[in-house]
């Protein structure tokens, strides 16, 4: 069998001290036109590491003498560029884990199922490749003049800023792409978040496969099930054929849960079932299917608190929490705000299709004296709105909402004085929304008491016309009917 196995097939050493596993796992791969070695021990296992340099090692946890994490630790000192999978016991979350964390790419659970098999070992190959390719390309290629960017590099380069806490993140994001370890991203609303996912996902060797991207609080509970497991066709009234969910959807790619501190502890429990023996069960169906998907996750809460309150699964935070990457707000990269803005602009323009507008410094130091505590969202949001208002080439911001609603916040660690106890004001979870609404209710009234002259209106709350429409149309506000004066802008 061995002799028909193609010269440039992807080398495999195979560990495990089970004659019969070990038999099973070389024919298996052996059929998939793979070059295959085998060890029966750690002593042996490293006796071929030192000979030769393979694509994948595939050991088992416990050998009789040692860990198999002894192999990952090893190859990973030694910067050696072998994709290991470590066999786990079934019901071995820990150590499944730990594997990863200890640079794994990947796990399977015993007894081990040979389609599933087949799949883990073809990715990490196909990984193994990828990255052979980006090293050239980078030893070959180094200015990438002439080469288009990869899905990876482009990515990459929309999270703009080269503040020190961004290289970081970036190096991280390239870093955890090779594997397939669950990846949780944190940080405050506005900073990013799905940006880094993706980048992720551009990165690795998933990149043809499928991105599905869900908000797990948009979802209706009652919902959830069926959202993310599929149903089957008779499941309830009105299922009149099979669907498939969003781990269907994202099989062979990545899977990218956003907000997942909202999903309710009782789909918790399912979700991690489905991520630890990568089973799911479509709603009214007996049988279970094997789903091939990367768990990226991401949060602004303190997910380590909510499991203190109750609110979050041990277990669940346990199994995405093996590699986190933190986005720092923009509070704490102030010196990306002028390539932020330029960035933002840019897009700005070529979305309204207008030229780019000259970011004044007085503007830019404006922003750098806003709190900004929406992060980037916040500062695009403000852009947009003077791009909108700008009378040619003039660009003006308005001050946020925010600085009008707490006293002016100076960044370099003055003391601000805090608000008397009985003066105190109740702090929305959804601060945006929270000043929408009020500002909403303050132009609407204002609208009827001036008979919805918009002209009248706006000159009693200091706006002018162009900026009274844009507060208009931006917060959805209907006027059933007109009597403008002046309706030049």
């Amino acid at each position: 069998m061995a002799s028909n196995t193609p010269i440039n097939a992807a080398r495999i050493l195979v560990v495990d001290d089970e004659p019969d596993l070990r038999t099973l796992y070389e024919l298996t791969l052996l059929r998939e036109g793979y070059r295959v070695e085998a060890a029966e021990s750690l002593a042996q296992a490293f006796t071929h590491l030192s000979e030769h340099r393979f694509d994948v090692v595939i050991t088992d946890m416990r050998l009789p003498d040692g860990l198999g994490m002894e192999l990952i630790r090893q190859i990973k000192a030694q910067h050696r560029g072998e994709r290991c999978i470590v066999i786990t016991a079934y019901g071995s979350a820990e150590n499944a884990v730990e594997s990863l964390k200890a640079g794994a790419f990947d796990y399977l659970t015993k007894p081990v199922d040979l389609k599933q098999f087949r799949a883990v070992i073809a990715s990490a190959v196909l990984n193994t490749a990828a990255d052979v390719t980006r090293t050239n390309r980078a030893l070959f290629q180094p200015n990438g003049n002439g080469d288009k960017p990869s899905q990876g590099d482009a990515a990459l380069r929309r999270l703009v800023g080269e503040s020190p806490c961004m290289q970081g993140v970036k190096e991280r994001i390239v870093k955890v792409a090779r594997s397939m370890a669950p990846v949780l991203v944190r940080g405050e609303s506005g900073t990013g978040k799905e940006l880094v996912a993706n980048a992720i996902h551009a990165y690795s060797h998933r990149t043809t496969g499928a991105w599905v991207a869900v908000n797990c609080s948009a979802i209706p509970e009652n919902l959830l099930e069926t959202e993310f497991f599929g149903t089957k066709k008779g499941a309830y009234t009105g299922a009149t054929q099979d669907r498939g969910g969003f781990f269907q959807a994202a099989s062979g790619g990545t899977l990218f849960l956003d907000e997942i501190g909202d999903l309710p502890l009782a789909m918790q429990s399912k979700l991690l079932r489905a991520i630890q023996e990568r089973c799911i069960r479509p709603v009214g169906s007996t049988q279970e299917e094997q789903v091939d998907v990367r768990i990226i996750s991401a949060t602004h809460k303190d997910l380590a608190a909510e499991v203190q309150a109750g609110r979050f699964r041990q277990d669940l935070y346990y199994r995405l929490n093996v590699i986190e990457i933190v986005i720092p707000p923009l509070r704490e990269r102030r010196e990306d705000l002028s390539a932020l803005c330029s960035a933002l602009l840019r897009r700005i323009a070529g979305e309204s299709g207008i030229p780019v507008p000259t970011m004044p410094n007085s503007v830019l130091d404006q922003l750098a004296r806003e709190p900004l505590m929406g992060n980037v969202r916040e500062l695009e949001n403000l852009l947009h709105r003077a791009v909108a208002l700008s009378e040619e080439n003039d660009l003006q911001i308005e001050p946020s909402a925010h600085m009008s609603l707490i006293q002016e916040v100076s960044f370099n660690n003055q003391d601000v004085t805090p608000p008397k106890e009985d003066e105190k004001i109740t702090i929305p979870s959804d601060l945006q929304g929270h000043l929408d609404s009020q500002e909403r209710e303050i132009l609407i009234q204002a609208l009827r008491e001036t008979g919805f002259n918009r002209t009248v209106a706006a000159t009693r709350l200091g706006l002018s016309l162009r900026q009274m429409r844009y507060r208009i149309a931006r917060l959805n506000i209907d006027t059933p009917h007109s009597n403008d004066s002046d309706e030049a802008v």
